[in-house]
């Protein structure tokens, strides 16, 4: 049997064969190599032909389907063996848990509903095993975690198997994207395969900052969608900053009816004003009802995704400070920050001096986490201009008594208070690495956005750490050079390419094997100061969000730039054809 694709290497540890591929008769030629590591050609390791099992007809078989690769999945799984024949998916097909397991019925009816959008048939679902089905499985597995799962597909059916129903909805959505991504109104037919998976890291994340954009709770909904499909785990969601307040506390009505609308002038852009612009001023906004909210935490979790809300503080806060200026250093009445940039006079910051300041936050962050159960409590602390903090009394007054060297102590002062608020009701606090800067809160983690430098030193100082350095993991800025390449409005500090992006390495080289247990994972940033619609938002999304989703959830060697290339043309198509906006230009056939 002659085969067409280029010469591959297997190596089986355990005897110590290299198989080289075939002779131009066909003929399976190995050799001997002891120490060997069983990769196929893809990368992706051999376990299912270690201790010494034959090679055979199988081995030959499976590697003539991993050349063709016409299963394209990302991430790219841990193992993954492709396997002659297929299943069809007939509408007699059942899909199976069992009654042990009730945390499965959601997993299930994900499943049922996902088939039926796709070929028409609605699935039985049922607790007792039929002949032909589809199983999903709770069985334990101390290599798969919590997270991974293994996937068995057969002529004779489909098990997903897993330690917990997150594994099982992961294992979901592999087995989905080996089916079309539209309806058929056919049978669907699914490729024989073995998948063992699991995610190399516990956050995956992305943020969507709707301060400087306002983005609807139905487009949210479509955006944790795109998430949830590659494995991401974490929406983090940026709702307050100096140009609008975007979550109803309802304790501080003025936050949404004032902070969360903002005066602008048609043509508009942040950064940067050409000319001068002319015509009524519009006020433009929005914000989200704790209702609408609650629904949206529970579509993410629903789909494994965890929401960490994020409220800006003690800078970035202009948008509170229009509602509440009281809270300010000055006091001083302002509008909400204009996309063309503050007024003259306008504050900034919160007042560290006040003690009225840390009621009014406490009272914001206890309605935030009555609305948000995740862990994780984001409080920004970056970028603070110190400056109004040096002028004013009650805040040299607060250093004073609280003996604090410099404004920085201070900042250092208020994010420790707040964090210990937050800890104290049982959650932890994030913050941008700004937060190192006077002294490192207790127990905080580090958002590490100006390059690595600030990730590593919370290392140092046994903190957790994300990674999300802006030079690689920012989507808000362009994708490839302008010049040579049209695209959307985005910032232009730095371009940030799908390569860029799917090279990166969140683990620091200068940390120890011990120390990179505290580095949780990474996340990529959108920042929204020149997209304003959704299409926009996706185009600036994909493909870079699936480069990351393969480097936060891929083994390290099973990584590789060309295949994965390929396979992201493959789902732009996917995506193309479900109305998804995708930036095509690196991608090939």
């Amino acid at each position: 049997m002659k085969l067409s694709f280029t010469k591959i290497i297997v190596l089986i540890c355990t005897v110590g064969i290299s198989f080289n591929g075939y002779s131009k008769n066909g003929t399976l030629i190995v050799s001997h190599k002891k120490n060997a590591t069983p990769l196929t050609s893809s990368g992706i390791k051999l376990s299912s032909y270690i201790n010494g099992q034959t090679i055979g007809d199988t081995l030959v078989k499976r590697f003539r389907n991993d050349s063709k690769r016409t299963i394209n999945i990302i991430p790219e799984p841990v193992q993954m063996q492709l396997l002659e024949g297929n299943f069809s998916i007939a509408p007699s097909v059942q899909i199976y848990f069992s009654s042990k397991h009730p945390e499965l019925s959601k997993q299930a009816k994900f499943l049922s509903t996902a088939i039926e959008s796709l070929s028409g048939n609605k699935l039985k679902i049922t607790n007792s095993p039929a002949k032909t089905s589809i199983q999903l499985l709770i069985s334990k597995s101390q290599e798969t975690g919590k997270e991974g799962y293994n996937l068995i597909v057969t002529e004779k059916g489909i098990v997903i198997s897993a330690n917990t129903d997150k594994g099982i909805f992961y294992g979901i959505q592999t087995l989905l994207q080996t089916m079309p991504a539209i309806r058929t109104n056919e049978a669907l037919k699914v490729s024989c395969l073995k998948i063992t998976d699991y995610p190399r890291f516990q956050w995956r994340g992305m943020m969507l900052d709707v301060s400087r954009h306002f983005f609807s709770a139905e487009a949210v909904k479509n955006y944790i969608d795109l998430l949830a499909t590659y494995k991401m785990n974490v929406f983090h969601w940026h709702l307050a900053d100096a140009e609008g307040w975007r979550l109803e506390i309802k304790k501080y009505p003025k936050l949404t009816s004032v902070g969360a609308w903002r005066k602008e002038i048609p043509g508009s852009i942040f950064y940067k004003v050409d000319q001068s612009l002319t015509g009524e001023p519009f006020s433009y906004g929005g914000y989200y009802t704790q209702d609408q909210v609650k629904e949206i935490v529970a579509y993410a979790a629903a789909r494994n995704v965890t929401v960490v809300p994020e409220i800006e503080m003690p800078g970035h806060s202009d948008a509170a400070l229009a509602a509440y200026p009281e809270l300010g250093c000055t006091g001083n009445p302002q509008e909400v920050r204009r996309s063309q940039g503050p007024l003259p006079g306008a504050e900034a910051n919160f007042c560290a001096g006040k003690e009225q300041t840390f009621a009014f936050l406490q009272d914001v962050l206890q309605e935030v986490m009555q609305l948000f159960p995740s862990t994780y409590i984001h409080i920004g602390g970056d970028e603070v201009d110190k400056k109004c903090w040096e002028n004013c009394a009650l805040c040299q007054q607060r250093m004073k008594t609280e003996g604090l060297k410099n404004v920085k102590e201070l900042q250092s002062y208020f994010i420790k208070r707040m964090g210990k608020f937050i800890t104290a009701k049982g959650r932890k606090i994030i913050g941008w690495d700004e937060i190192l800067e006077g002294g490192l809160a207790p127990n905080a983690t580090v958002m590490s956005w100006r390059g690595e430098k600030g990730g590593i030193e919370a290392v140092k100082l046994q903190h957790d750490v994300i990674m999300s350095p802006s030079k690689v993991l920012y989507f808000n800025r362009y994708q490839a050079d302008t010049l040579a390449v049209p695209q959307p409005l985005a910032a232009k500090f730095t371009i940030n390419t799908l390569q860029k992006v799917y090279d990166y390495e969140p683990i620091p080289k200068e940390l120890t094997a011990a120390e990179s247990r505290f580095v949780l994972g990474s996340q990529g940033c959108i920042w929204t100061e020149f997209i304003s619609s959704v299409p926009h938002l996706e185009q600036m999304t994909m493909p870079r969000m699936l480069a990351l989703s393969e480097v936060l959830w891929s083994p390290l060697e099973n990584k590789n730039w060309d295949r994965f290339k390929s396979k992201a043309y493959s789902h732009s198509k996917r995506l193309g054809d479900l109305g998804v906006v995708v930036f095509t230009s690196d991608l090939h056939p």
